[in-house]
């Protein structure tokens, strides 16, 4: 199951390259929109912008590509290859661990290549290779994370439409965080919600790992806070799984 969710990935380019693309875009205009800003009282010690941008980039890369594999699952059960997997003897659960294995591969895939693309123009990792490796496994985990909430949504409506219109969800919980900006140079409600917000620590755990080095805490940040989202949304997936195996 994961290697056919894998595949559907690779023969499918259409719909992942938008997952690919915008982040650079946004990462280059945001570099040369608010390159400046990092002179700014109170923003972090970075040697460029684009050093800032690669956190948001990989989470929004992440993010986006996570959307896949729910609209995947759930175009399997409106063509009926959901029904013909259940008359087979395999596991139910590997049906919906196949897919998120397969989100997590391309999640892993994405943020070595926002890092690799971007190192050319002058991103420097603070923390190596073994930094590298941990925003790999961070890309993939929050892809198995957020492939947890679309994949519950496309078990419980069995639409691949409503799974895609979980984009604009996305979006507003990719801005309402530091991933654009530090939390510490807001005020106000949006400072508020980007502090009660998972994906900002997230994005700071990766971040520090770019511009500060390799610490206990940015590790943790960016390992721990999707193991944590994880842990519910696989959950819900699970039981919008038992609850479409009820209604058969």
């Amino acid at each position: 199951m994961s290697k056919r969710s894998i595949l559907a990935i690779v023969r499918q380019p259409a719909l992942v390259l938008p997952s690919l693309i915008f982040p650079l875009f946004f990462a280059a205009l945001g570099t040369s929109s608010f390159g400046r800003a990092t002179a700014l009282p109170g923003f972090p010690q970075v040697d460029s912008f684009l050093d800032f941008s690669l956190a948001g980039s990989v989470v929004q890369g992440v993010l986006f590509g996570s959307v896949t594999g729910g609209t995947a699952l759930a175009t399997d059960i409106e063509l009926g290859f959901f029904d013909r997997l259940l008359a087979t003897p395999t596991s139910r659960v590997s049906i919906l661990l196949g897919r998120l294995a397969g989100a997590a591969a391309f999640g892993a895939a994405q943020a070595l290549f926002f890092t690799v693309v971007l190192l050319p123009f002058g991103v420097s990792i603070k923390a190596g290779v073994a930094g590298v490796a941990v925003i790999v496994v961070s890309g993939a985990l929050t892809a198995m994370a957020i492939g947890g909430f679309t994949a519950a949504m496309a078990l419980r409506t069995g639409s691949s439409e409503a799974v895609q219109g979980s984009f604009p969800l996305l979006f507003i919980a990719l801005f309402f965080s530091s991933a654009f900006f530090p939390r510490q140079n807001m005020d106000g409600a949006y400072k508020a919600v980007a502090d009660a917000n998972p994906i900002s620590y997230l994005v700071e755990g990766i971040r520090g790992l770019t511009i500060e080095g390799f610490t206990a805490a940015n590790v943790a940040k960016a390992l721990l806070v999707p193991v944590g989202i994880g842990v519910a949304s696989v959950a819900l997936a699970l039981r919008a799984l038992r609850s479409r195996l009820a209604a058969r």
